[in-house]
C-alpha cells in the first residue's frame, strides 16, 4: 500500500508525458486515486502504534541502501495533505501553456514528497528529497513571474546546499551508527546505536542546518519571499502547505529522533533561534505592500513554532509541533489561494492600489470573506484549527523555555496586526482599484471550491481537533521514545 503511494503519482505523472494533449483530468485521477489510497492506509494503522505497514527489500545492501517505508500517524496524515492540496492545485491551475508538462510535474512532486515522508531509509530519503527538487525549480522556473528565472536559480542553489549538507550528515550517521564498520542507514536500527556526545552535535548541527534551509530558518530564509513572489498561485500553495513541511518533519525525524543527547544539549540554543525566525518573520510581513510576500514572511514566523515546540520536546508540545505541521499547511494554502483570486481578478497584489473589495456588488465579497477566516486561523482565534496547535505549543513549551515561549507568543499579536492592515486596506473603505479595472472581474463557483474545501477544514479540525489529533498521538510517543 505505501509503495503504490509512492509510485502511482510517480509512474502516472510520467506516463502524462505520453498523452497526446492536457493532462489535467488524468491528474486529477492519479491525485485522487492516491489521496484515497492514502485516507484507506490511515484507517488501517492503529493510532497509538509506532512505524507500521512496513515494507523492505534489498537494494544495495552493500552500500546500506535498501528499500524501506513504513509509517505512523504523522507521516500518513502528511501524505494525505500532500494529496489533498495537489488536488486542489491541480483545480486551482486551469489549462496553463505547455499543460501536459505542467500536470506531469505536479504529480511527479507529489509523489516525491510521499516518498519523503514515507521512507525508513536515510540514504532512500535524500534520493526522494532531491525527486521534489527539479519538478518545483521547473515549475517556478517556466510558468512563474517576471523574475522567475532569479527565483527558480536562487531556490535551486539554496535546496542543492540542504541536500548536500544532510548526504553528509547520513553518509557518517551511516558510516558510524553502527560501530562495526558497516553501513546502515535503517531509521529504526540507527536509533538503538549510540554515539559519543561530541559526534552527536557535529551531526545534529548539520541536519539542523540542512533541514533548516528548507523549513526555512533565519537566516537561511531569503529564498522563500522570491519563490513565493515569483511562483504561480498553485505552486505556492504547494510550497507553503507541503514542501517546507519536509524541512520539520525532518528536524524532529532525523534531528530529535536521532540524537536525543545532542538535542538536549543544543534545545535552548534551538529554542532561540525559533524567536529569531518568528518574530523576524511577523515583523518583516508588517512592512510589506504586496500581498502574496506578506503571507510569504508569515510563513517563516509560524514555521518557527514549531522549531521552538520540537526544541521543548515534551508531550504536549511535540503534539502541538505536529498539529501546527497540518495546520499551517492548511491556512497557508488557504491564504495563498485567496491572494491569487485577487491578482486574479484586480490584476494586482499591492495594498497600495486596492482597497473596498469587500463590496457585494462590484467587489470581491466571498473572496473578503474567506480572508478574514483565514486571517483569524493563523492569528489563533478559538474555534480554528491554528488555535488548538498554537496553544499546545505555547502551553507544552513553557515549562521548559519560559522566556523563549514568551516572546513567541508576541508573534501571535504581531499576526493580527499584519493581517488587519491587510483586511483595512484590501477590503475595507470604498471600492478603489488603482491603475486597473474599476470593477473586480466576477469569481465563477469552481473558482471558489479549493478555497471553500480548505476553509472547511480549517473549521472542522478547529472545532474538533480530535479528529486529527488522534492519528498523531503514537508519532508522540515515539519521538518521546515510546
Amino acid at each position: 500500500m505505501l509503495s503504490v503511494l509512492v509510485w502511482l503519482p510517480l509512474g502516472g505523472g510520467l506516463l502524462l508525458f505520453l498523452l497526446p494533449r492536457g493532462g489535467r483530468f488524468a491528474a486529477l485521477v492519479i491525485t485522487v486515486l492516491t489521496l484515497a489510497i492514502a485516507v484507506a492506509a490511515l484507517g488501517q494503522i492503529d493510532p497509538e502504534g509506532g512505524i507500521q505497514l512496513r515494507e523492505s527489500y534489498a537494494w544495495l545492501p552493500e552500500l546500506g541502501l535498501g528499500y524501506e517505508l513504513g509509517a505512523d500517524g504523522l507521516a500518513l496524515v502528511l501524505v494525505g495533505l500532500n494529496q489533498f492540496l495537489t488536488l486542489l492545485a491541480i483545480a486551482a491551475s486551469g489549462e496553463p501553456q505547455r499543460s501536459r508538462l505542467y500536470y506531469a510535474l505536479i504529480v511527479i512532486l507529489g509523489g516525491g514528497v510521499n516518498g519523503a515522508f514515507l521512507t525508513q531509509n536515510l540514504l532512500l530519503f535524500f534520493l526522494f528529497y532531491e525527486v521534489e527538487l527539479i519538478p518545483l525549480y521547473l515549475l517556478i522556473a517556466i510558468w512563474g513571474g517576471a523574475q522567475r528565472s532569479y527565483a527558480a536559480t536562487k531556490f535551486l542553489i539554496y535546496t542543492a546546499v540542504s541536500g548536500v549538507v544532510l548526504l553528509v550528515a547520513f553518509l557518517s550517521l551511516g558510516a558510524l551508527g553502527t560501530g562495526d564498520g558497516g553501513l546502515s542507514f535503517n531509521w529504526l536500527a540507527l536509533r538503538s546505536h549510540s554515539l559519543g556526545l561530541p559526534t552527536q552535535i557535529v551531526l545534529l548541527l548539520l541536519v539542523v542546518v540542512g533541514f533548516g534551509i528548507k523549513i526555512p530558518l533565519v537566516p537561511l530564509h531569503t529564498w522563500l519571499p522570491d519563490a513565493h513572489v515569483e511562483a504561480s498561485t498553485a505552486i505556492s500553495v504547494l510550497l507553503a502547505g507541503v514542501l517546507l513541511k519536509l524541512g520539520t518533519y525532518g528536524v524532529l525525524r532525523f534531528g530529535l529522533g536521532l540524537f536525543p543527547a545532542a538535542w538536549q544539549v543544543l534545545s535552548p540554543y534551538l529554542a532561540t533561534l525559533a524567536v529569531v525566525s518568528v518574530l523576524y518573520g511577523c515583523l518583516t510581513a508588517i512592512t510589506q505592500m504586496d500581498m502574496k510576500k506578506m503571507v510569504a514572511y508569515s510563513s517563516i514566523g509560524h514555521m518557527g513554532y514549531i522549531l521552538l515546540a520540537i526544541a521543548a520536546n515534551t508531550p504536549l508540545s511535540l503534539m502541538g509541533a505536529m498539529l501546527q505541521m497540518v495546520s499551517h499547511g492548511l491556512i497557508s494554502a488557504l491564504l495563498f489561494l485567496l491572494v491569487g483570486l485577487v491578482y486574479r481578478k484586480t490584476g494586482t497584489r499591492l495594498l497600495t492600489e486596492v482597497q473596498g473589495l469587500l463590496n457585494p456588488e462590484r467587489g470581491l465579497p466571498v473572496t473578503g470573506g474567506l480572508m478574514i477566516l483565514a486571517a483569524m486561523a493563523s492569528a489563533g482565534i478559538p474555534g480554528m484549527v491554528g488555535f488548538i496547535a498554537e496553544f499546545l505549543i505555547f502551553r507544552g513549551s513553557f515549562v521548559v523555555f519560559p522566556v523563549q515561549t514568551l516572546l513567541c507568543m508576541l508573534g501571535t499579536a504581531l499576526t493580527a496586526v499584519y493581517f488587519l492592515i491587510l483586511l483595512d486596506r484590501a477590503f475595507f473603505g470604498r471600492l478603489e482599484i488603482v491603475g486597473h479595472r474599476a470593477i473586480a472581474a466576477a469569481v465563477q463557483w469552481q473558482e471558489k471550491v479549493p478555497a471553500l474545501s480548505l476553509a472547511a477544514l480549517v473549521l472542522a479540525f478547529g472545532l474538533q481537533p480530535h479528529w486529527l489529533s488522534r492519528w498523531l498521538e503514537g508519532s508522540v510517543s515515539l519521538m518521546l521514545g515510546g
